[in-house]
This record gives structure tokens, C-alpha cells and sequence, in this order.
């Protein structure tokens, strides 16, 4: 584990780095946000379910809580005997509690954003891609995973429903330009496609924070901002510049600091919603609150466009 001073780091806000817990399937080492860990435990007897996805092995009740396990060597298509000495890796974001059964749990690692590469689409099965990125930590590769990704896939009423924004009714078509920060492919057309459904026509997406706060600072000075950009929407989890990190550099900018920012996260929790608080952001929402993630932005802009006319 973490010596404390270390630890302390990641108690500052916006300093985009990530505690990745590393844990082996088959042999191979990957990766997931300590962020979303609840605890570690050795693997107990499963019930199993019917009419499941394959990979979700069945649900377990340690201390009184109910809770799904997914067989992640099964999901990634590595297989393998269950053996007593697995692990239980107990997650919780989303709202949601899971457990997934690994093989061996590693030690944490502190590392940056910006030593976390996206996966070549040779090697990442392109938009299909199960993977946040690729670390390098301590000298091993390991792969960083998507588990939201792995959760809507396995069951996607939990995750962002277009019913959300399809029961608000009709709405007058929006053109300001809204700028959205989400590396997962399959989460970020899901926001694209509810944002548009909202009537929210003029979105620019990016893969990560450092490719927004480019496009950021490259807007002429010249030109009227909200022309440019009149919201950003953010994920906290992104390779090279994470949410944080982003909103940071937004609020401490004078340029760019009354641009109303939403960080919108698998991970809000207390202590996230008060590192969000304390860096500036204007708005936090659990994923997947899609409609009242529009409801937010109808408020934001209203606000802001009364503010600087």
C-alpha cells in the first residue's frame, strides 16, 4: 500500500493524478481507480441468477447488503476454474455497489494523467475498446479499464436513458456552443445523442481535458467567448488531463473562469463533490442524471447569458 505522505497527494484537488489499484486476470495486470473502490475481500460462495448476462455471475449478501458479482476473467474472455483464493474487488459508482472477481490483487501506484496513453485502435478493438488507457506503472504496463463501459454493457438500464430526456416533451432548439470532455466512446455518444434529443445542436465533443483546454486557449482573443464556447461539461476520469485537473485551470484563469462548468462523474461522492466545490466548478452530477444534467444547463445558460447579456 501507499506510504502517507503519498496518499496526501491525491487529498489536493486538481493535481491530475490517480491512484490505480492493479490487480492480474490470466496472468495480465491491469488497473482500476482507487476512487471506485470500496474494499478488497477473498471471493465467497455465489447465488446464481437467471436471464443475466453471461459475464455477472450472480449476487452475494456479505453484511446484509445484497450485491452483483461480475466474473471479469469471463467478460474479458479469459476464463479460467474459480478458485477459493480469488478476490473480490467491491466497487461503488454509478449509486451502484459491484463486486468483480479477479484473480490477484497488486499494490496501488500513484501516477499522472498524462503518463496514461489511449489504446491503439489496432489493439483496443476500436470504439468497443474496454480500456481507459494504458499506464506505465513501476516499470509494467498496465491496462486501465472502463468499467463504466463494462457495467452499461452489462446492464444498460443502469446506465444514461434517452427516456430521460425524451419524457421533457418538446424543447426549443439551442445553438450555443457547448463544449463536452469524455474519453469513454460509447458514454460520450450516448451524452452527444441525449444532449441532441434535448435540442442542444451546437456540441463540440473531445477524448480528454487536455484536448478541450487546447481548443480553450485557442480561441482568438479577439472574439466574443460565449461565441466560442457558453458551457463546458466534463468526466473526472480522463488520460492526459483529467476533470479536475481541467476545472482548475478554467476557474483560475481570468479569461475563462465565468464559463459555467459541470463536472459529470461516475465517482461523485462526498469528497469528490468537495474537491469539485473547492476547484470551481458550477455544477456536479452523478452519471447517469442525463436529464438532470439538461435541466442544469437550461439554468447554467439562462444565468450566465442574464450576467453578460
Amino acid at each position: 500500500m501507499m506510504e502517507d505522505n503519498k496518499h496526501g497527494i491525491l487529498l489536493e484537488s486538481g493535481t491530475n493524478e490517480i491512484e490505480v489499484m492493479k490487480f492480474t486476470i490470466g496472468g495480465n495486470l491491469y488497473g482500476i481507480n482507487v476512487a471506485k473502490v470500496l474494499e478488497i475481500m477473498i471471493s465467497a460462495p455465489v447465488k446464481p441468477m437467471p436471464h443475466t448476462h453471461p459475464a455477472v455471475e450472480g449476487i452475494f449478501k456479505p453484511r446484509d447488503t445484497v450485491i452483483t458479482v461480475v466474473d471479469l476473467p469471463k467478460y474479458l474472455g479469459a476464463e479460467s476454474p474459480k478458485e477459493d483464493k480469488d478476490i473480490f474487488i467491491i466497487t461503488n459508482f454509478n449509486k451502484m455497489c459491484i463486486a468483480f472477481r479477479v484473480h490477484t490483487v497488486d499494490r496501488i501506484s500513484l501516477i499522472s494523467w498524462t503518463d496514461i496513453q489511449k489504446p491503439d485502435k489496432t489493439v483496443s478493438g476500436g470504439a468497443e475498446s474496454v480500456a481507459t488507457g494504458i499506464a506505465q506503472c513501476d516499470g509494467e504496463l498496465v491496462t486501465i479499464l472502463d468499467f463504466e463501459r463494462i457495467v452499461a454493457e452489462i446492464a444498460p438500464e443502469t446506465s444514461i436513458q434517452m427516456s430521460e430526456v425524451e419524457q421533457m416533451g418538446p424543447r426549443e432548439r439551442n445553438e450555443k456552443p457547448i463544449w463536452v470532455a469524455e474519453d469513454s466512446i460509447l458514454l460520450s455518444k450516448m451524452i452527444e445523442d441525449s444532449l441532441r434529443k434535448a435540442n442542444y445542436v451546437n456540441l463540440h465533443m473531445f477524448s480528454n481535458g487536455l484536448e478541450l483546454w487546447e481548443a480553450l486557449t485557442a480561441l482568438p482573443a479577439d472574439e466574443e467567448l460565449s461565441q466560442g464556447v457558453a458551457l463546458i461539461i466534463t468526466d473526472i476520469e480522463m488520460p492526459q488531463m483529467d476533470g479536475h485537473r481541467l476545472t482548475k485551470l478554467v476557474k483560475d484563469n481570468n479569461r475563462f473562469k465565468e464559463i459555467p462548468l459541470v463536472i459529470f462523474s461516475s465517482l461523485i461522492n462526498e469528497e469528490m463533490r468537495r474537491k469539485g466545490r473547492d476547484l470551481g466548478a458550477d455544477e456536479q452530477l452523478t452519471k447517469p442524471e442525463i436529464g438532470h444534467l439538461v435541466d442544469v444547463m437550461d439554468h447554467l445558460l439562462i444565468a450566465y447569458e442574464q450576467k453578460h447579456g
